[in-house]
Order: structure tokens, then C-alpha cells, then sequence
């Protein structure tokens, strides 16, 4: 910690994702503000557990609240929030902001940020692209697996050096993150995305069974091929096709996981089918580029969505 100005931090959704990175930075003494759902009572009582393979470690004293309204106003909101529940957000957001606030949306898919800000036009904010395994497994407590690095990139905030702020603050807390540029972060993230958590739907399996097996294998790999394809059509620079290949082998090299598309489906959730198949299918077809294997995909996740809330 430096004489720099301490940035105060809220986060939106303390599941795996808020309570690993927001965890982070309380443990770090960073000054930060929780909002819990379901878990608020038994982390008031106990606190918050962070089983890491990077450290383990109890914050028994949180700063928590229940509702959006109670908390302060921050300078960096961390937005961890399943997509489906955005439309919560002109709600859970106001009470947080500032006029100079920076809002990240540390959230799966593509579109995301440009229909948030459709929704508060004058909110400033970035994406937040995690590479991490990570799992809520009961209330308060947080397994971290594998990983765990984080890309922040711009999407509306006119304070460039804001972001590298932040990035600063959680690799000071031990989640070393970069800022990188927009399109290439989501995309790049699409690869595994799109690929691995709707395999990981219909097939029944975790990542580990995915990338082994010989012909699940090879499909999820020509699913990236086509992922790739499209965005290079939407412009992005730093891709190419043997990005695949480090994409699989990252994965062999993870511990068996199961990724959270999987997991809501287990649990009966709705799964995020917009946001990661949907609208960037949509996209690719506007750049002139199909994605037949994505569309199938899609299909069938919409068709096993529907029935598990039948």
C-alpha cells in the first residue's frame, strides 16, 4: 500500500467471483463493501472463507449489507452478478455511484457492457475478464481451484488510468490482473466460454472428461476454430488460429472442473444462453460470419433450459 489515494470497492454478487476478487482486496486492507443475498446472516455471524491453491485465508469481520441502499458510495464497483439478473442493476447500482465511479462487469459473454449502458447511459464502465476455477460451495465459503488472473479492459470510462488503478490494487492483493484491450479480451474469453460450458451441458461431463476425450475432443475444438473465425472478422488483432491449441491445453491442465453453466443447470438455474451464445452468434452474423456449431449448440442448450424449469 502506497500514499496514492485508497480506492474504495463495492461489489455486486458475492458468489465465487465477487467473494474471490473482493476477498482479495479486503484481506490486502483495501476498504471494501459486500452486498449478500442468501448468505447475508451467516457471514455477519461468521465471516467469509477463501479456500485458495493460492493461500487460504478468513476475513471474520466483513463489511456486509443486504441491500443496495445501506451501502456507500464507491469509487470501483466489481459487478459479479450472473447476466441474467442485469436487469437488477439500474436497482443494486445507484446507491454506489458516483459521477466518476467505475463500474466492472466481471460477467460471461458478449454485448454485455453495451446493454448495460444502454440501461444507465451515464454509468462509466469496464469489463472484467476472468480466468479463474472458482465455486461458492456453501454459504460464506469460496474454493478457488486453478488460476485466477484477471484482464480489465475499457468500454466508456473516460479515466484510462482508473483501470490501471484497480489492476494495480488486486495484483497488490495477490490476483494479478492487466489491462488489455476490449474486443480482444471478450472474444479471446468466448473461445473457452462458448466451447466448454455448453459441452459441459449436454455432455454431462467436466472439463477434464471434455478436452480427454477423443471425439468430444475434437468437436469442442473445431467449436473454438469457429469462435476464432468470427472474431477475426469483428477485428480483432491478437488471435489466430493455434490460440485453440493453448486453449485446450490450458484446459487438460486444469483440475476437474465444473464450469458454472453446468453447475446452474444443475441446480436449476437459468443458464446465461444470451449472452454467451445468442447475442454473439448474432454478431458474427452481421460481420458476415456463421457459426453453425454454436447455432447447434445453442439450440440444444435452449431446448435443456427450458425443460429444466418445466
Amino acid at each position: 500500500m502506497n500514499d496514492k489515494k485508497q480506492l474504495r470497492y463495492g461489489i455486486i454478487g458475492t458468489g465465487a467471483i465477487g467473494g474471490y476478487y473482493g476477498g482479495r482486496l479486503a484481506q490486502a486492507g483495501f476498504d471494501v463493501h459486500f452486498l449478500f443475498h442468501s448468505d447475508y446472516d451467516y457471514v455477519v455471524r461468521n465471516g467469509l472463507q477463501v479456500d485458495s491453491c493460492d493461500g487460504s485465508f478468513s476475513l471474520p469481520h466483513v463489511n456486509a449489507y443486504h441491500h443496495a441502499a445501506d451501502m456507500p458510495q464507491c469509487d470501483v464497483v466489481l459487478v459479479s452478478l450472473k447476466t441474467v439478473n442485469n436487469k437488477l442493476l439500474p436497482t443494486l447500482l445507484p446507491p454506489l455511484l458516483k459521477p466518476d465511479t467505475l463500474v466492472v462487469l466481471i460477467q460471461n459473454g458478449i454485448g454485455v457492457e453495451e446493454d448495460v449502458q444502454k440501461m444507465m447511459p451515464n454509468v462509466r464502465l469496464a469489463a472484467g475478464v476472468a480466468y479463474i476455477c472458482v465455486a461458492k460451495t456453501q454459504p460464506g465459503h469460496v474454493n478457488h481451484q486453478y488460476l485466477g488472473r484477471l484482464s480489465l479492459a475499457n468500454y466508456s470510462c473516460p479515466d484510462a488510468s482508473l483501470l490501471n488503478a484497480v489492476a494495480d490494487d488486486l495484483t497488490a492483493a495477490k490476483a494479478k490482473t492487466k489491462v488489455a484491450d476490449y474486443l480482444e479480451a471478450r472474444w479471446k474469453k468466448a473461445v473457452w466460454n462458448m466451447t466448454f460450458n455448453g459441452m459441459s451441458v449436454v455432455e454431462n461431463a467436466q472439463t477434464d472428461q471434455l478436452a480427454n476425450d477423443p471425439v468430444t475432443g475434437k468437436l469442442i475444438y473445431r467449436q473454438m476454430l469457429e469462435v476464432i473465425a468470427a472474431a477475426k472478422a469483428l477485428g480483432v488483432k491478437q488471435i489466430s488460429d493455434s490460440y485453440a491449441d493453448d486453449v485446450m491445453d490450458m484446459t487438460r491442465k486444469m483440475k476437474p472442473y465444473s464450469p458454472s453453466m453446468k453447475l446452474d443447470y444443475e441446480f436449476h438455474r437459468p443458464m446465461e444462453i444470451y449472452y454467451l451464445y445468442t447475442r454473439p452468434i448474432a454478431i458474427a452474423r452481421s460481420a458476415g460470419v456463421d457459426m453453425p456449431l454454436m447455432q447447434a449448440l445453442e439450440d440444444k442448450l435452449s431446448s435443456m433450459d427450458a425443460a429444466n424449469h418445466g
